[in-house]
């Protein structure tokens, strides 16, 4: 009767180790999903976080930026303020379904430029193109983080998609605190 009872337990403790070894595995199975945004390729624009100071290549000061994650880390959103009155807002986003980062910008001059493309050589270069008067007007945009963590944006435009000329060239550096 012992030798039953033994066995019992032995078999009863058997079958709760392989039930929790199945347990375990089972759940190594089943991954928690990443957060929406979090890969790498979603961070690369986050140099471009912060409040800015914006100069022109002569030192003067051309506006202020602020650029916020936004969404969970999905969205960066862009507020200008111009010296001379301009205001204008962007949404910058990395869609993962077609691997390319996409900007739009909208301002009080009525403009909506929307612009794609993505990192190349550590720099953020994004591309679009508006119409102005029945031309074409390409647009070509540069952010490149500095060594000294300002960031240089450089706009430039083209009416023939081959010739470009500087729109803006502007350095950002971090306001104070």
């Amino acid at each position: 009767m012992r030798l039953v009872a033994i066995l019992s337990i032995l078999l009863t403790a058997g079958i709760l180790c392989a039930w929790a070894a199945l347990a375990q595995d089972a759940a190594s199975l089943v991954t928690k999903p990443k957060k929406p945004c979090q890969i790498e390729e979603h961070r690369q624009f986050d140099f471009w976080i912060g409040d800015w100071e914006v100069f022109s290549p002569n030192g003067q000061r051309a506006g202020t930026n602020r650029i916020e994650a936004k969404l969970g880390g999905c969205v960066l959103h862009e507020h200008w303020s111009g010296n001379g009155g301009s205001i204008g807002e962007s949404f910058n986003m990395y869609d993962g379904t077609r691997g390319v980062w996409h900007q739009t910008w909208v301002d009080n001059q009525g403009t909506l430029l929307t612009l794609e493309g993505g990192l190349k050589d550590g720099a953020m270069v994004l591309e679009g193109e508006t119409v102005s008067g029945g031309d074409t007007v390409h647009h070509r945009v540069t952010w490149t983080p500095n060594a000294d963590e300002s960031v240089r944006q450089h706009w430039q435009s083209s009416k023939d998609g081959k010739t470009w000329t500087t729109s803006f060239d502007g350095k950002y550096v971090r306001r104070e605190k």
